[in-house]
Order: C-alpha cells, then structure tokens, then sequence
C-alpha cells in the first residue's frame, strides 16, 4: 500500500493529534498514523490535570512564577526558552480544550477549578475528576473527527525515508496482516511517546514506549539529549506479578495518604519534615527505595501506602479509579493499605529539538511530546506533561506546514525502499520467542543498572549485559508474526544505551539521576547530555557519540521570579 500526503504525524496521542488538528486548520493534508487504535493512546494514562497560570483562585499567580518554578524543581537541566514558552502557552491551551468540549471541573460560580500539584507555588492545575487525560483524548479525537482527518490505526512504523538528506516519508506494516505500508509526505511529525519500557517496572502499558520514535529518528541523523534524566514516579503496584509498575496516582496521597515502612513507621518525616508525602516525585521516590533497600520494605520489595483512616466515602467519592483498580485484585483500600514501590514513569529526555519550532536536526522531521527532550529537566513536574503534547503539538504542526509549503516534495529513493525490506525481511527470521526473552532481560539489566539510584560499577555491568543480550540476538527460522518484538528489542538496545552511557557521564546527582558514587550536586553539570549518532559518509549508524551543550539562560522576568523561588512549597501534591 502506498499513500501520500503533505505531512505524515506519527502518534496518535494528545501531541500528535494536536499537530494533525493545526495542520488541517492550515488547510494542509495531513495523516495521522498510530499503533493503537486512536483513542487509545498512552495519554489516556494520565490522570490528575493539566497546568496553566490561569490565576482564577490564586490571581497572584503568573506565567513566570509557572516558569521559575518549572525550572526550579527541573534542577536547573530544563531549557528556559522551551520552559518558557511552555508556561507562556499554557492558558490558551485550556481555552482551546474548552472549545473542544473537555468538561474541566468548575467553582459554583462557573470558573475554572484549580488545584495543587506538588512544588507548584500556586493551584494552576485544571482536571476533570482522576481521568483528565483520557478527557482530553476524547475532545481531540472529537475535533479530528469532525475535521475528517484521516487516521490509519494499527500501523508500526520501521523506518523514516529520506532523499538528500531530507526525510520525506516513512515505511511500515498493517499489525493485523503484515501488509506494507509507504508513505510518501512533505515533512513527518514524530509524535511517539517515550522509552520507559525499557525498565522491567514501568507505568507504561505493555508493548508502549519501547523508545522506538526515538530510534526512528536517530536513525536518520537526529540527536538524542538528556537520556539519563528518567523520571521514577514513587508509587507503582508490586503485586500481583502481572501488574508491578501499574501507576498508583498521587492523588491518593493528595487526598491524605501516609507511606509506612514494614514496621509501620511513617518514614517521610526522615526525608522531607516539612512537607512529608507531599514531596516531590524524585524525592520521595528516592525515599521509597531507601527504606527498601535498607530492608525496611514488605514481603514482595515495596512499602504501604495507606488511606485506610480516611472516610469511606471520601476514598470512593476523590479516589474511584484507585479503588477499582486495588478491588480487581482483592484488597479493599477502605480497610487495608496499598504495597507500591518506584515505578519507571516518564521519559525527561529524547530527541534534540528547537524549542520556537520542534524542528529536529534533520530537515523535514519535527518532534512533540515525550519523545523530545528541553522541557523537565531533571524532575518533571506532576500536570506540565499535558500543556507540554497540546502547546509543542501546535508548534510542530505550525513549523511543519511552514516547511512542506516552502519546499518541494522529494521523490520517493527506490533503492532505499529496497534496502530497507531486506533488513526488514532478516528481522523476521529471528525467533520471537528468544527476542521476547530477551526483551525482559534487557529490561532487568535496565533496572537493575540505572535505577532509582547508580554507581559507575552497575551502569558498566549495565552496558555489558546490552552488549551480550544485542550479540545474542540471533537469527532462526520462523514467521511475520515476531517482527513486532524484533524491532521492539532494536529501539530498546538503542534507547537503553544512551541511557546508560549518558548516566556514566553525568559524574552527579541531580533530580532523578542519582549516583550513590557521586552524592553531591555539581554546579559545572548544569549541561545538557546530548547522543550523537555516528555516521558513515552514506548516512549509515555505526554507533554513538556523547558530548554535553549549555543550557540557555532565561529571561530577565523568569530570572526575577527565580530569585524569589526559593520559596516555601505551598499546598498539595496531587497526581
């Protein structure tokens, strides 16, 4: 099959849905092409609310103090430029998703609500009940659909094609039937989501952010930035097997949840006084593993998380999602505590792009949402994800069809089209059975290597262990229907070693990188990793390079509102 279009968005999610929407505002074709069927994208996971300085409860509150705080709690690793036009954005992005039909909760008087997350100086965060993404997944889609723009569902994407240097289109094949797909386009959207699969307990649904738009671009000449920074959300599901990482929103502790160690001692008074549960997500993830790793956890390696002392009716009323979701697997949260430890949860890094267009280094290829880098730094606040795939979705649609508009449409090169199906065809000879296994040995090593908290002697058993599981990934005869897991496994060796070896570099402990070698915070590495890919002269990867950049300064109205910001945390951590 092949189809041709003006641009090609990659993702089906709130960044890529977003983009397809401007595209189509601007009177250009655009497809849009997903994994998952197209209101089914891991954005749907997130629950808790969406930022923006809007100031209806506290009108004190602004989109600098947004920004310093962003870049703040970021460890000072966030881009300003992008961070501030982030927060700069933010309030149009709610009035957009109103239009849309998203039905935000609302004061009696008809405002908009707005609540605390943790480390946010003010309440600028707007939600809909505990499924404010999955709202905002079904405005979007609304807006698609009433658009007519088309979408092709259950598509995986093996390859970004390029003419002189400059993508023009994509290939990949129908999971259903193993159908090949070509798409011939102007300029493509990544819009991929991220990496954090390659962690054996990841909040990612199975089979999602295996890393692989990171892999797609990087492919053809893209850099990758700030892959060591991996956000570990505090409270993952350790039991039963089949659901460890499965997300525990912080909403519970929003609404008053105490974490216990084994001997029932409430142990955040050790690690933040002031603020105890209500801490932010790096530390109070870290305090977690602390109190596991000194031995002080359950039976199956997590602690409790309990809000059995609340109302009845308060759990069922502020916390219905969770209360189902411990119900399935017979534990009844009114009367009994929740076992939840350190979960992978979000990607802080990815690929390399200019913040004003989300242009990557490759002309025709833009990127938006968690499969860029610039906006979190080293800790990612809770409610900025949401703004950051609606704002940067706008961008890269805006930039992309500025560029397809100006340039002219390459042809499509045959002889790389041809290229391509023979790599692909060796792919499917490999046994998916041994590809699957070693998928979840990568991710232990994963885990066990550049966790929670490193050492350089873990990370470099770490990039042993990738070494040996990519030599063992050999070819036996069998079938169409293991190249899924095939080109997972590539995307995960690829994404998992920039991680590592960016984590070996950062000689620090800074946010969510935490080196046990390393305790103390380094002002000289307040720079941002970047993963090169190297290249031969006919644009073939042969490896990766590492080099560090300098983080822009920010404005002189941010840099004000940061010199006030070392500021007393004000109100509640919520999901």
């Amino acid at each position: 099959m092949r189809v041709s279009t003006d641009v090609l968005v990659i993702g089906t999610g709130g960044a890529g849905l977003r983009a397809a929407i401007e595209l189509d505002s601007r009177g250009q074709r655009v497809l849009l092409l997903g994994k998952r069927p197209k209101a089914d994208a891991h954005t749907v996971l997130a629950a808790g609310g969406i930022n923006a300085a809007l100031g209806t409860l506290d009108p004190q509150d602004t989109w600098q103090i947004h920004a310093a705080d962003t870049l703040k709690e970021g460890r000072y690793l966030g881009d300003a430029e992008a961070v501030e036009l982030l927060c700069r954005e933010a309030p149009n992005a709610i009035a957009e998703l109103v239009e849309y039909g998203v039905p935000f909760a609302r004061e009696a008087d008809g405002r908009l609500s707005q609540r605390y997350f943790g480390a946010h100086r003010y309440r600028r965060t707007c939600f809909v009940g505990d499924y404010t993404g999955q709202a905002i997944i079904e405005g979007l889609v609304r807006e698609v659909d009433r658009r007519q723009i088309p979408i092709m569902e259950r598509v995986y994407v093996t390859d970004l094609l390029t003419a002189e240097g400059r993508v023009n289109g994509a290939l990949g094949f129908q999971l259903e039937d193993g159908q090949e797909v070509i798409i011939h386009a102007g300029a493509v959207i990544l819009a991929a989501g991220g990496h954090i699969h390659i962690y054996q307990r990841s909040s990612s649904r199975r089979r999602e952010n295996t890393g692989d738009g990171m892999t797609l671009a990087f492919s053809v000449g893209a850099s990758l930035a700030d892959m060591e920074l991996v956000q570990f959300h505090p409270s993952g599901m350790v039991w039963p097997t089949e659901l460890e990482g499965t997300l525990v929103t912080e909403a519970v502790r929003g609404e008053g949840g105490r974490l216990l160690n084994s001997a029932g001692e409430r142990f955040m008074a050790r690690y933040d006084a002031e603020r105890m549960e209500l801490s932010t997500r790096d530390r109070v993830a870290l305090a977690n593993y602390t109190e596991i790793m000194a031995g002080r956890g359950t039976q199956h390696g997590g602690v409790w998380l309990d809000v059995s002392h609340l109302p009845a009716e308060v759990i069922h009323s502020r916390l219905p999602r969770m209360y189902a979701q411990f119900a399935a697997v017979g534990v009844d949260i009114t009367k009994e505590p929740m076992e939840i430890a350190p979960t992978a949860h979000y990607s802080m890094g990815g690929l390399r792009v200019t913040p004003r267009t989300h242009a990557t280094e490759v002309p025709g290829l833009y990127a938006a949402g968690e499969v860029t880098a610039g906006v979190h730094g080293a800790n990612r606040l809770g409610g900025n994800s949401l703004a950051e795939i609606l704002i940067f979705g706008r961008i890269a649609g805006e930039h992309a069809h500025e560029y397809a508009k100006t340039q002219p449409v390459l042809p499509l090169d045959e002889s790389l089209i041809a290229a391509k199906r023979a790599a692909l065809a060796q792919l499917r000879t490999l046994d998916g059975a041994t590809q699957r296994e070693l998928i979840a040995a990568l991710q232990w090593a994963v885990w066990q290597g550049v966790g929670v908290v490193r050492t350089a002697e873990d990370l470099e058993h770490a990039l042993r262990r990738l070494a040996e599981i990519r030599a063992q990934a050999e070819a036996s005869e069998t079938g169409y229907g293991d190249l899924p897991a095939a080109l997972d496994l590539r995307s995960m060796l690829l994404t998992a070693e920039a991680t590592v070896r960016s984590a070996l570099l950062r000689t620090e402990s800074r946010g969510a990188h935490q080196r046990a070698d390393y305790p103390e915070t380094d002002p000289a590495w307040q720079r941002s990793i970047v993963v090169l890919p190297q290249r031969t002269a006919a644009g073939t990867n042969t490896g990766m390079s590492l080099t560090t950049a300098e983080l822009p300064e920010p404005s002189a109205e941010v840099a004000a509102a940061l010199d006030e910001a070392e500021f007393e945390v004000a109100g509640r951590l919520l999901e």
